[in-house]
């Protein structure tokens, strides 16, 4: 199996149904309180995405400012992509029970196509007294047929239930939960969100998780190599349609204008202005900048139970096991000079807007 492209989706509902103190939404006081309702119908949006217009079959990540399932249209957006033969990770705190019970509708062959990143808020649902429906409904998902993930945001304030939470975690799923880095977006370098690195570091580092461990490689490292966030990744706006080279790339297309022509690609290349790569675990794991290492976006994810059982199904595993530097071509030189050229004029463009808008 190949994965074309990682495509990460932005699905516009800014509500969510917990409040953490944590979350990167809250810090920048950017919470609101619509939920999505999608301006194109399915079909539409299918004919966008579909496989012949983005030359092959790709990984789709889809992952909303609040909570992501608590729009109805989630769920039959992504059920239309892996109809397709796309495959979908979705990102989700697994509190939202009427979707978990639209799952069982999926036809079988379907759910292999389908991933559930859930992040576990452990001192949220511990206070609103969830821990157990949580369980449940994670439990219910897996008992489907589909794959998942528990992660967890180490904080500070979380480290005096650490104990707690292994427990919880080996009791109802098997395994530990992996760790992510609670970031502070702040902060222009974005920092990690702690009094203290060294001691958050040592703190988390028990949980052995290829997750925590890996984004703390990516930590703080400007990436200078050549990255194809662009043309092998997109981030795309559903809503609008605007795809967007990465988080801090320019729009180079829309996927709602001329659905028959491909997708334009141009490599963001060495012009990436982020501090470091902060969701390089996907990123960087699938391949953006070829080479840069040997790790697989599946050892982010996956656990081995305690029952000898995984979190991964087999089909999603070998799409998570994927490097796109096989499925596309590399640039030559040329071609790389020509692509930089492009980008420094398109900044240079930007500055002069900027001076004559004053």
């Amino acid at each position: 199996m190949r994965i074309k492209k990682f495509i990460d989706v932005f699905i516009p509902t800014t509500v969510c149904n917990l409040r953490c103190h944590y979350c990167y939404i809250s810090l920048l006081k950017n919470r609101g309180t619509s939920v999505a309702r999608f301006t194109h119908t399915i079909q539409e949006i299918a004919a966008a995405l579909s496989p012949k217009r983005l030359g092959g079959i790709c990984m789709f990540n889809l992952c909303a400012g609040g909570e992501t399932l608590l729009s109805d249209d989630v769920l039959p957006f992504a059920k239309a992509l892996c109809e397709n033969g796309h495959f979908v990770m979705i990102v989700t705190n697994g509190t939202v029970e009427k979707r978990i019970s639209e799952l069982e509708t999926w036809e079988t062959e379907l759910r292999s196509h389908l991933f559930f990143k859930i992040s576990l808020h452990y001192q949220e649902m511990r206070r609103l007294e969830l821990l157990e429906k949580f369980s449940e409904n994670i439990n219910r998902i897996r008992a489907l047929g589909y794959s998942f993930t528990i992660e967890v945001t180490p904080t500070d304030e979380l480290v005096p239930y650490k104990e707690e939470l292994k427990k919880y975690c080996l009791d109802h799923f098997g395994a530990l939960c992996h760790c992510t880095i609670a970031r502070d977006d702040r902060r222009k370098g974005i920092d990690i969100l702690t009094k203290s690195e060294a001691e958050y570091i040592k703190e988390w580092k028990e949980f052995s998780s290829d997750l925590f461990e890996y984004k703390l490689r990516l930590y703080k490292q400007k990436r200078r190599e050549y990255c194809y966030a662009g043309a092998w990744s997109y981030y795309l706006n559903i809503e609008t349609g605007e795809l967007k080279q990465c988080y801090c790339g320019r729009v180079i297309d829309n996927i709602y204008t001329d659905v028959k022509r491909p997708l334009k690609e141009v490599p963001i290349g060495r012009h990436c202005s982020l501090a470091y790569c902060y969701n390089g675990h996907a990123f960087m794991a699938y391949g953006c900048i070829p080479y840069l290492d040997n790790i697989l976006y599946l050892q982010m994810r996956d656990r081995v139970t305690t029952d000898g059982k995984n979190w991964i199904v087999p089909e999603m595993k070998e799409a998570m096991s994927c490097k796109l530097i096989n499925s596309n071509r590399e640039y030559t030189k040329r071609e790389k000079v020509v692509n930089e050229m492009d980008l420094f004029l398109y900044r240079c463009l930007q500055v002069l807007h900027k001076v004559r808008s004053r």
